[in-house]
């Protein structure tokens, strides 16, 4: 599959989920951030990927919470177009 597709197919899939949402809902995903703690964790294993000095282990962890963070921001962006569609 190419990647125009896929990016067509998971927005599709997305899609759906997002208009069950209700306004609470939507305003409180589109509002959502990180706790404290996972922010400091984020910024120390960014510097240390910067620095290229990231073990293994913490390769994979913040490999991970990209991932989370790319999903997080599609949802937190389709949150929004629903709030304007239900006339925040």
């Amino acid at each position: 599959m190419t990647p125009l597709l896929e990016s067509k197919a998971f927005d599709r899939g997305i899609d759906g989920a997002i208009q069950c949402f209700s306004r609470e809902q939507a305003e409180a995903l589109a509002n959502f951030q990180a706790d404290e703690s996972l922010q400091k964790r984020l910024e120390e294993l960014a510097e240390k990927c910067s620095e290229g000095d990231l073990s293994e282990e913490e390769r994979a962890e913040y490999a991970g919470y990209v991932r989370a963070n790319n999903f997080l921001s599609i949802l937190q962006s389709k949150a929004r177009v629903r709030l304007h569609e239900l006339g925040e």
